[in-house]
């Protein structure tokens, strides 16, 4: 009898599946919001899954962030003030940090326990968290972004998990026009938008709200992610008074230490597939 340990999350609705072989469970443990367990994998290093769904590997992470980090902060042409809805791993924010001329990032999680939890099994990520441009606030994301004073923000990232539950109401078209309100002139919006090829017709409805919520100019990007369903991921991108292909691309042609982005890279990623073409 094989004694073979594998963790398997199934995309029941889609008749797939993803499996990564795993050596031994680290950690379980039931929060407030959800059950989180970490475990180690053959080749993928630490795994986290939050009610049963894949949230981050070791190995495959750095796609994800830098992707939902770095295309938002050089559309802004001079982003200080930041503000995170989730990413209670982490990693989004040790991405943010490394941009120099960021002044604040506030980060609001609504599930602490995660936080907690990366810091112990996923220390690279949280390597920044004691940096003091860094707040942390450990509570609901839609009530913060929507209470939050006119033109507080130069960046908004939505660093959610899939819409469903507490998180569907971060798909919102009132949640984007709060925002909107809660976003400088010029200020930028990036939200994760799911699989191109498993949830086109969400995507669509993405830019389609956040245009109903004032954004002048909307586009998404694609990038692979192994562990995410489809191996195919995209976010999306609003923007208040500029087009979406104006960016810093000097200053992101300069910038170094990614090992998935680079400027060449951010204007790739838009070009959509025929299938999401208008």
């Amino acid at each position: 009898m094989s004694t073979e340990l594998w963790y398997t999350e199934r995309y029941e609705e889609h008749g797939a599946a993803l499996s990564l072989k795993i050596r031994e469970v680290l950690h379980r443990e039931q929060s407030p919001y959800q059950n989180i367990e970490i475990f180690e994998t053959e080749q993928f290093g630490t795994l986290m899954t939050l009610d049963g769904l894949v949230m981050v590997t070791d190995r495959d992470n750095f796609l994800y962030h830098e992707m939902m980090s770095h295309p938002a902060l050089f559309t802004h042409p001079a982003p200080k003030r930041v503000l995170i809805i989730g990413g209670g791993d982490c990693g989004t924010l040790r991405e943010v940090l490394r941009h120099q001329e960021v002044e604040e990032v506030v980060q609001v999680e609504l599930d602490e326990r995660v936080t907690r939890v990366a810091e112990r099994f996923f220390p690279e990520l949280c390597e920044n968290n004691q940096d003091p441009r860094a707040r942390f606030h450990f509570a609901d994301g839609i009530t913060w972004t929507k209470e939050a004073e006119a033109g507080r923000y130069d960046v908004i990232i939505i660093d959610s998990t899939d819409p469903v539950g507490p998180a569907a109401g971060l798909f919102a078209t009132d949640f984007y026009a709060a925002c909107h309100h809660a976003l400088a002139d010029q200020g930028v919006l990036v939200a994760q938008s799911e699989s191109p090829l498993l949830h086109a017709d969400l995507i669509r409805q993405c830019q389609g709200r956040m245009t109903e919520a004032g954004f002048g100019a909307v586009s998404s990007l694609y990038f692979p992610q192994f562990c995410y369903p489809s191996g195919w991921w995209s976010a999306t991108l609003g923007r208040k008074g500029l087009a979406m292909d104006a960016f810093r691309i000097d200053a992101a042609r300069a910038f170094t230490g990614t090992r998935y982005y680079h400027a060449a890279m951010q204007q790739a990623a838009q070009v959509a597939p025929a299938f999401l073409l208008p």
